[in-house]
């Protein structure tokens, strides 16, 4: 469809350190920024605050996908209404984009405009067209475990396990790379508080697929259960996530705050450094 393309995350992963994602929702109703980046404009300027912070990703979304449930549907045409003024200008500025969609008409837009991933919360098995288009587009795809409804009762490792190797049986039958797919555990997707905790903290039994693994505890409310606080004033918690995330073999952090993210990551690694 595209053709062949270099792979962004190959090239990243390469530097042998966690990457970081910026997260940039131009949506009314995500559950920590909904609204704050719906004018173009503010948009914009969060992206380039994020890149100039040493963002190495900036992910876009246009569709709340609320883990904790709420958000609305969106149409096609509403969310490329809110995407069509910000991505094109967001990709011009030079750090790889991720397109943060269900849609796979918007993957494809997306693509085609020069979008380097896709994120895709419903890791290619929720419409089947989805790993169709991504293998077209020649681009890295991150699969993420969701569940409609979190249950207490059931083994979360073992139901993100059986969730990752369907997702990248569907992958590779349609043709994606196998070193284009990055698992994503779903802090917070379909998963209590301490589901989500669990994941977490034995991330390093996902190593065994052998493939790159994205966490984003940003501000989720399982912070919220240990040390309670409204989602803005979740960044302690965010960073202290994320570095047990990236200790026990993260890849990638996505993230709201790339500047705190990126300068706690700097200093953990100089004191590990340490003999």
């Amino acid at each position: 469809m595209f053709g062949k393309r270099p792979n962004v995350l190959t090239r990243l992963l390469l530097e042998n350190r966690p990457l970081v994602m910026g997260i940039l929702n131009v949506t009314p109703d995500s559950f920590s920024d909904g609204g704050q980046f719906v004018d173009p404009q503010d948009a914009l300027r969060q992206a380039q605050k994020m890149v100039e912070a040493g963002a190495d990703i900036i992910d876009i979304g246009a569709e709340s996908t609320r883990p904790y449930g709420g958000q609305k549907p969106v149409t096609l045409e509403e969310e490329l209404a809110r995407l069509q003024p910000v991505l094109a200008p967001v990709i011009e500025m030079g750090t790889p984009v991720s397109i943060d969609t269900m849609k796979p008409e918007v993957a494809l837009w997306a693509i085609g405009l020069g979008a380097s991933i896709v994120n895709d919360v419903w890791g290619l098995q929720r419409d089947p067209n989805m790993a169709r288009v991504v293998a077209g587009g020649g681009v890295p795809v991150i699969c993420m475990h969701n569940r409609y409804k979190a249950d207490s009762s059931i083994n979360i490792m073992s139901d993100i396990n059986a969730f990752f190797t369907y997702s990248i049986e569907v992958a590779l039958k349609a043709d994606i790379p196998r070193d284009c797919i990055v698992l994503d555990p779903g802090i917070g997707f379909g998963k209590t508080p301490e589901q989500s905790m669990e994941a977490i903290a034995k991330l390093e039994a996902f190593k065994r697929f052998k493939l790159p693994i994205l966490v984003g505890a940003s501000r989720k409310r399982f912070i919220d259960t240990v040390s309670p606080a409204p989602p803005l004033e979740r960044v302690g918690g965010s960073l202290a996530a994320h570095l047990i995330a990236v200790r026990n073999g993260a890849n990638i952090i996505r993230t709201h705050d790339v500047a705190e993210t990126i300068q706690a990551i700097k200093i953990d690694n100089a004191l590990r450094a340490i003999k």
